[in-house]
């Protein structure tokens, strides 16, 4: 077996669909055009996340949700400084600083427009 997709659901699918390809470099995969409208995005190497807007279920806290419960990590190639400030600028919200692990790996977690937890991870040796 292999993982298809993580899902989550959001107030506003898509605008967060359409961010998240803005300024994550996601990819839409297929959108649906009736409610729950869940759409697909994805990296283009085989990673894919379904966002979805389904009013009869309670939306997630996310705001409150501790981020190191719950995040998508993004790994940089660039400055990891310079991503954050163009995720802040387009309305991401930082939820600390950046910090650096003893093997050397940067970390920054922030929240997208809708609080949904992202990490940004710059690695000094990636994962793949």
């Amino acid at each position: 077996m292999k993982l298809e997709h993580v899902a989550i659901n959001v107030e506003d699918v898509k605008a967060a669909a359409q961010w998240w390809v803005e300024h994550l470099g996601m990819k839409v995969i297929r959108a649906g055009e009736t409610p729950p409208y869940m759409t697909f995005i994805g990296d283009g190497q085989g990673s894919m996340l379904e966002l979805y807007s389904n009013q009869e279920i309670p939306l997630p806290d996310y705001r409150s949700m501790p981020p190191g419960n719950l995040h998508f990590a993004f790994y940089v190639e660039g400055s990891i400084e310079e991503k954050r400030d163009e995720l802040v600028a387009a309305g991401a919200t930082l939820v600390g600083d950046i910090t650096t692990t003893p093997a050397g790996d940067k970390l920054l977690f922030l929240r997208d427009p809708w609080n949904v937890p992202l990490q940004l991870v710059k690695r000094q040796v990636p994962m793949a």
